[in-house]
């Protein structure tokens, strides 16, 4: 084989190296990449089925409530226009409150119970997630005809 040859199939087996590598990658963030929904998306069928995605918004006062088990819990969560129950297993947050801002992250099943595998709970009293911040602002606006609070 001549050396020009070597040189051709060198380069494109690097190009198919290359190409495989990039898809790999592409592939592995797009299995990993959560989207943010409001309550509001998830009742309006926005979010995905059966895929990562993370619902946000606030802990509606006197949801929660915890199983037999000790580390099921369940609570509402709410963007003050639609709500969404969520299940999840596991230790809560220690700034995780009723009535405060909540992220969560998981699956929505079959019954439309949101199955959460993490919980981010706000870290002061001053912050709020800019994506659970605008849904609340969003669903104000529409349930109040865009008064201001």
């Amino acid at each position: 084989m001549k050396a020009r040859h070597q040189r051709l199939l060198l380069i494109a087996g690097a190009l198919v190296a290359l190409g495989l590598i990039a898809f790999l990658v592409f592939s592995a963030l797009n299995e990993n990449v959560a989207f943010f929904y409001s309550p509001t998306d998830v009742r309006e069928g926005k979010a995905p089925k059966n895929k990562l995605f993370r619902v946000g918004g606030l802990v509606e006062p006197g949801s929660l409530t915890r199983q037999a088990d000790g580390v099921t819990l369940s609570f509402v969560v709410t963007d003050n226009a639609k709500n969404i129950p969520v299940q999840f297993k596991g230790i809560l947050p220690d700034l995780f409150s009723e009535g405060k801002g909540v992220v969560a992250q998981g699956r929505l099943n079959d019954e439309g119970i949101f199955v959460a595998q993490e919980v981010l709970a706000k870290h002061d009293e001053n912050y709020m997630p800019p994506e659970a911040a605008q849904a609340l602002q969003k669903a104000h606006d529409e349930a109040t005809g865009g008064a201001a609070p």
